[in-house]
């Protein structure tokens, strides 16, 4: 799909956020580097510009870390809260690449990004912390068990998307793809969760979890289908048991 020049152009300033994912994978990261940190030097401009065949993810933390080379910490405010959904994706990085932090702390960081209110930052939030939450299993899930309690979806669903065992654009985590019971302190609380957002979230994990242990997946979908009669409940678990369910 073609991009209106004039949006290109703004996309690529820093002015605007991006509408579609279409729009958010266009957008020439060497030119936005400078407008969102004026003073990050021609150099990391042009590293920039010699990584566009990358992947975006990789350009993304790439990103991520030349700003933290040029400024450091301190310049993760002003990323943060920039107009621009791609700058504030690079926030979400540069929380990730930041080194000797607890995981508490870096999820406390991460928490505002993965309540944003623009897709694309929500879910770079998570895959800019996925790694540490995998290093960090049981802690991770400890919690991440509260955030399945908030009152905003976008955490409810960051708990569930960011534990996935196989995922999408990231690593899986193998701990739960062997053991994808570890992670019911989370799912137990969004099993009838009312918004579709979180719903398709939690399905999705059952999903991944199906591939390595469907008799799991099976068994846990009946007892909560036995447990309540929720049609968010029916609707996670039809979504969790496709592929288990897919005639051969």
């Amino acid at each position: 799909m073609d991009i209106d020049p004039t949006r290109r152009a703004q996309l690529d300033a820093g002015t605007i956020e991006a509408a579609t994912l279409t729009e958010c994978l266009s957008v020439d990261f060497a030119a936005l580097l400078p407008c969102a940190v004026p003073a990050i030097g021609e150099q990391a401009v042009e590293t920039m510009r010699r990584a566009a065949a990358e992947g975006v993810t990789r350009r993304m933390a790439l990103a991520a870390h030349l700003v933290l080379d040029h400024g450091g910490v301190p310049v993760f405010d002003a990323l943060r809260d920039h107009p621009s959904d791609t700058v504030r994706g690079w926030a979400c990085f540069m929380v990730g690449a930041v080194e000797d932090i607890p995981l508490a702390d870096r999820l406390h960081l991460i928490r505002p990004l993965a309540d944003d209110p623009h897709f694309g930052v929500r879910e770079w939030s998570w895959m800019a912390v996925r790694g540490h939450i995998a290093a960090e299993l049981d802690d991770a899930i400890d919690l991440l068990a509260g955030w399945a309690a908030e009152r905003s979806e976008y955490l409810r669903r960051f708990a569930s998307e960011a534990t996935r065992p196989r995922g999408v654009w990231c690593s899986h985590i193998r701990a739960l793809r062997q053991a994808p019971e570890r992670a019911l302190p989370i799912l137990e609380p969004l099993r009838s969760d009312p918004a579709a957002y979180v719903q398709d979230s939690v399905g999705n994990w059952l999903n991944d979890a199906g591939k390595d242990r469907p008799d799991w997946v099976r068994s846990l979908c009946a007892r909560w289908m036995a447990e309540g009669t929720a049609a968010a409940t029916g609707r996670i678990c039809k979504r969790g048991l496709r592929s288990i369910d897919r005639p051969r």
